[in-house]
C-alpha cells in the first residue's frame, strides 16, 4: 500500500511537471516587428533607440495604436491620446492650446509626434521633463486638464474588466494583468513607429526629384549664416530629423511666464529655453512654438527676421538679436518658406498603419 501511494504521487508530480512544461511550451511568442526605416536615415543616422526592456512586436505594436486611439484611457471616456495628436496633422494639435475632459485649454501646444526612435537624448515634452517614451505616455492620463483620472488605478480597472484588452496584453506581454506599465509601454511601441521620411525633400536628397530655383535659394537662405542661420538648431541635409532636439531660447520674449527647460533644471540659465521642435510636416503642424503663438509660418519667418526679444538666457545662436533679426528680404522670406515646406510629407497623414481602421 506504501508502494502504491508512493508511485502513485510521483505520477502525480511528474503529471503536473509536464503539464506545466507543455503549457510553457505553448505559451504564445510576440512576432518582432520590422521599423520601415527609409534608406535616407539608414544612411545618416545611428540605429533608432529601442529599449531592451520594451523590444518592438507586432502585437504590442498593434495593442499600443489601439490604446493611442481609445477613448477609454480619460476618465469619461471621452477624450484619447490622438484627440491631441491627430494623425490628419502630423499627431500634432491644429488648436492653440489641446483641450482635455474639462473643456479648459492648457498653456502649450501639442507637440507633434514623429521619427521619435531617433529622440537620441530621450527627453520629452516641450520643457524635456520626461524621461523616456515610456514615461512620457504616463503623465496625460493622470493630468486634470488632459485625460483626467485622479490616478492610474480607474484605468487599470476599466482595462483588466475589458471583454478584448486582457487577451490582447497575454499576447503582447505574456501578461493578463494590465497595469500601467504595459499600458505606456504599448503605447511607446506604437509611437517608435510613427516615421515620417518620404517628403518632397528626401526625394531630393535620394535622386529622385530636383529642387525649384526658389526652393534650392531657400536652402541657401536656411544654411547662409549671413542671412537665415537656421542649420545650427534644425540640422541640415545630412541630418534628415531637421532638429538637434536640444533646448534652446528663440527669442520670442524678454521676461518669461513659463520658464520651459529651466523649470526642469533649475538653472536659471535654462529659463526660457524650449525643444527645438523638427522642421519636418510644417504644412500641417500649425499653430507654431510652445505656446502656439504664431498661427502661420510666414509669421514664424518675421520673428526671426524682424521679431527677436532680448533677454539673459538668448541663445548664443541669435547672433542679429540687436538688430531684431537676421533681416531678411521679402524674397529671401518667400524661398525659405518654399523650401520648408518641401519638408512635408503627405504620405505620412495617409499610412494606414498610423490611422484607425
Amino acid at each position: 500500500m506504501k508502494h502504491w501511494l508512493t508511485y502513485s504521487l510521483f505520477f502525480i508530480i511528474l503529471f503536473s511537471c509536464s503539464s506545466e512544461e507543455a503549457s510553457h511550451d505553448n505559451a504564445y511568442v510576440p512576432i518582432p516587428f520590422q521599423l520601415e526605416i527609409p534608406s535616407l536615415f539608414e544612411d545618416k543616422l545611428i540605429d533608432p533607440i529601442i529599449p531592451v526592456s520594451n523590444k518592438l512586436t507586432v502585437e504590442g505594436v498593434a495593442l499600443g495604436k489601439q490604446l493611442f486611439f481609445d477613448n477609454i484611457l480619460s476618465v469619461n471616456n471621452t477624450k484619447a491620446c490622438a484627440s491631441c495628436h491627430s494623425p490628419q496633422h502630423a499627431f500634432a494639435d491644429p488648436n492653440q492650446f489641446s483641450v482635455g475632459v474639462t473643456n479648459i485649454e492648457g498653456t502649450r501646444n501639442s507637440m507633434p509626434l514623429f521619427n521619435l526612435a531617433w529622440n537620441f537624448d530621450d527627453r520629452y515634452f516641450w520643457d524635456g521633463h520626461a524621461l523616456g517614451l515610456e514615461s512620457q505616455a504616463l503623465e496625460p492620463v493622470i493630468d486634470a486638464n488632459e485625460l483626467g483620472n485622479d490616478s492610474w488605478q480607474p484605468i487599470e480597472a476599466k482595462l483588466n474588466n475589458h471583454p478584448e484588452y486582457p487577451q490582447l496584453f497575454q499576447q503582447a506581454f505574456g501578461s493578463s494583468t494590465i497595469t500601467k506599465t504595459l499600458v505606456t509601454k504599448a503605447i511607446a511601441q506604437f509611437e517608435r513607429t510613427l516615421i515620417s521620411g518620404n517628403s518632397k525633400f528626401d526625394k531630393f536628397s535620394n535622386g529622385e526629384v530636383a529642387l525649384t530655383p526658389q526652393e534650392q535659394n531657400g536652402l541657401d537662405v536656411f544654411m547662409d549664416e549671413t542671412r537665415g542661420d537656421c542649420f545650427h538648431c534644425h540640422g541640415n541635409p545630412n541630418n534628415p530629423l531637421w532638429t538637434d532636439n536640444k533646448f534652446h531660447n528663440n527669442g520670442l520674449d524678454a521676461t518669461f511666464s513659463d520658464l520651459g527647460f529651466g523649470l526642469i533644471t533649475g538653472n536659471p540659465n535654462d529659463n526660457g529655453k524650449f525643444k527645438s521642435p523638427s522642421l519636418r510636416n510644417l504644412a500641417y503642424t500649425a499653430p507654431y512654438m510652445h505656446d502656439g503663438r504664431f498661427a502661420t509660418l510666414d509669421q514664424v519667418i518675421e520673428h526671426y527676421s524682424t521679431g527677436l526679444q532680448a533677454s539673459s538666457t538668448i541663445d548664443p545662436l541669435m547672433k542679429k538679436v540687436t538688430q531684431g533679426g537676421v533681416n531678411l528680404t521679402t524674397q529671401d522670406k518667400a524661398d525659405l518658406k518654399a523650401f520648408l515646406l518641401t519638408l512635408s510629407d503627405p504620405s505620412f497623414l495617409n499610412n494606414p498603419a498610423f490611422i484607425p481602421e
